[in-house]
């Protein structure tokens, strides 16, 4: 993480690394910076309690990457409030189905860290991690999405380092994987 640098540190740009034009949808400015950091566009965003996941619809089109951190699962995580996190990711499933509409090669589902109600805190636990590839990824027999779940599914327990090249991989931008 990059925090306190005094001046803009030579980054080079997603664009330049994987020939895409991502885009960021974010509420929070810290991600919105970060984002500008790797030559992503930035839109602005709005999280509510009845559609979590706001803005995307036109992006999609024209994209071949979107972030869209949901970051009110953390500051719930934070605040120690277990049922309105379980709530706004109740809200963020209902969402699923209209994002899996919108038709894109790839839909990940995860976080940046683990953010346990329990703890009220940023933890050392793994981070479950959905991949949705309709035309590349094979199912596995996990039926549910949660911390449990994920490590008996496909995509086992990994480095969060190594979650882009898969997502490129499995949206067919990689000519040959881990060579």
């Amino acid at each position: 993480m990059l925090r306190g640098f005094a001046k803009f540190p030579k980054i080079a740009t997603m664009e330049e690394v994987y020939g895409l034009k991502p885009v960021a949808i974010a509420v929070y400015p810290m991600y919105r910076g970060l984002a500008r950091l790797v030559g992503m566009t930035v839109r602005r965003a709005r999280q509510d309690a009845g559609r979590p996941v706001r803005g995307g619809e036109g992006e999609l089109g024209r994209v071949r990457l979107l972030l869209h951190p949901l970051q009110v699962t953390d500051s719930t995580g934070e605040d120690g409030n277990f049922s309105k996190k379980v709530e706004m990711i109740e809200a963020l499933d209902a969402e699923m189905p209209r994002l899996r509409a919108l038709g894109p090669d790839v839909l990940i589902v995860t976080g940046d860290h683990s953010t346990p109600s329990r703890m009220r805190s940023h933890s050392f636990h793994p981070v479950p991690t959905l991949l949705w590839a309709p035309a590349t990824s094979r199912p596995d027999l996990v039926t549910t999405f949660g911390e449990r779940p994920a490590l008996h599914g496909g995509l086992g327990q990994f480095l969060a380092k190594d979650l882009l090249p898969l997502a490129l991989a499995h949206a067919g931008r990689l000519q040959k994987f881990g060579a």
